[in-house]
């Protein structure tokens, strides 16, 4: 499937193991058999929906991935829940106008809604500190 060597060519479509390097709030990197390093966006972990990609990945673990575009700059985009099996003829689950599948589902939407105005709830709490702590 593929081999060790820095000289491996890494294709969009492939499925690859590599290894979580880092984790952001975004997603995890992962470094690949290449020697180069790919982005696992936090809405390509899993098939549900993600708050903290800490549930789900750790450094140092091995995962499978699916290799979903790579640019002229070098950025790679993988997929670790593509890279899972699927029963034969099952879509994957739609994400939204954002994931280009299709329409996104109520469940989608309402995560949507609740991640975002979790966000701006928490930016107006850190402007509002900062207000009292310029008193």
């Amino acid at each position: 499937m593929s081999s060790s060597s820095p000289d491996a060519v890494v294709e969009v479509g492939q499925i690859l193991e590599g290894t979580v390097t880092g984790i952001t709030h975004f997603g995890a990197f992962v470094a690949l058999p290449n020697g180069k390093t790919g982005l696992v966006h936090i809405s390509e972990v899993a098939d549900t929906y993600v708050r903290d990609i800490n549930d789900f990945v750790h450094e140092n673990d091995t995962v499978k991935v699916k290799v979903l575009s790579m640019d002229d700059r070098g950025k790679i985009a993988l997929s670790i829940r593509q890279a899972q099996p699927r029963p034969q003829g099952a879509p994957y689950p739609p994400r939204g106008r954002r994931g280009g599948r299709g329409p996104a589902s109520f469940e989608d939407k309402l995560a949507r809604f609740m991640k975002d105005s979790e966000d701006r709830l928490g930016d107006l709490r850190r402007q509002k500190e900062g207000r009292r702590g310029g008193r």
